[in-house]
């Protein structure tokens, strides 16, 4: 089925890819802070063509809806902060299972629906986890994590999170606090790549590494096949 933009609520619109079949469980994929871009787009296409149908929401539509930026200039890096500033994370977790319950209704859905999310959508996967019906989370090199372990006992069902080792974002001393924070729960996988940056698994980014992107989404779909259906 063709790639659509659809509307979830008034106002609040996503990007929605299907398998070939029209058929699959659902993935809502949450964005980086450069909006719902073509990498997103590149993304959710990918995760179609693994069996998946992927919706992007518009996470930012309360503040500028249809950002599109990109990592190439610092002019749009400085927007893009600045959106992630401005942006209300309790909100946009509260948009994030509204984009849940549409995809669930939707037609093709034939099995269950989870959540991936890379960059600021890392951390937001961890908090869908802790606050949402989700059922199963993936977050890529998320942020900020450690400030919210105390909610890390709602964590009912899988969640995995991929975590770079060098991450200027996401310091050893916050991985370390993660890891330890998380590692009762029997729920929750944590996989580290030792000598990655921030957002090597973004297609076209500057620390884009092919490996252990591969080596990361494999893990993913593996992991949303085992869980999903």
């Amino acid at each position: 089925m063709p790639a659509q933009t659809i509307t979830i609520a008034e106002n609040f619109t996503g990007y929605l890819t299907s398998p070939e079949s029209g058929h699959g469980p659902g993935i809502v994929l949450l964005q980086e802070i450069f909006g719902v871009n073509a990498v997103m787009r590149e993304l959710a296409d990918a995760y179609a063509a693994a069996g998946f149908i992927t919706l992007v929401p518009d996470l930012f539509w309360r503040l500028a809806p249809g950002v599109e930026l990109t990592d190439k200039s610092d002019t749009e890096w400085q927007e893009a902060f600045g959106l992630m500033q401005r942006f209300d994370v309790a909100q946009g977790i509260v948009d994030t299972q509204s984009a849940i319950s549409h995809l669930r209704a939707h037609p093709g859905v034939s099995g269950k629906v989870g959540a991936v999310g890379y960059c600021l959508g890392g951390f937001l996967a961890y908090l869908t986890a802790t606050r949402t019906d989700v059922d199963a989370a993936v977050g890529y090199y998320g942020m900020n994590i450690q400030k919210f372990l105390g909610e890390a006992a709602n964590i009912k069902k899988p969640l995995l999170l991929h975590v770079a080792g060098k991450d200027e974002f996401h310091p050893p001393e916050a991985q370390k606090e993660v890891a330890e924070g998380l590692a009762s729960l029997p729920l929750v996988t944590i996989q580290t790549y030792p000598e990655m940056n921030h957002a090597f698994a973004r297609p076209g980014g500057a620390h884009f590494d092919r490996a252990n992107a591969d080596l990361a989404n494999g893990r993913t779909i593996t992991f949303f096949r085992q869980h999903l259906g």
